[in-house]
């Protein structure tokens, strides 16, 4: 789990990576639940929590570029 001040150091495509990296994260997280496979169900609201906090971040940068 990333902390806001360590996201807000990084640049818009490396926000946008880690978005794609915590959304496959997240996807396989779900298949394993659909098949009963998953141990550690907090992960998934973690990583649900993960998503909107890079996703808020990115925001507020593209929201302070233009």
């Amino acid at each position: 789990m990333a902390k806001a001040s360590e996201l807000r150091a990084k640049d818009v495509a490396a926000l946008e990576t880690e978005i794609k990296d915590l959304l496959k994260s997240h996807f396989n997280l779900r298949m394993q639940r659909a098949t009963q496979q998953l141990n550690d169900h907090s992960a998934l609201k973690k990583t649900r929590r993960d998503i909107a906090r890079v996703k808020t971040i990115l925001t507020e940068k593209k929201g302070a570029a233009q």
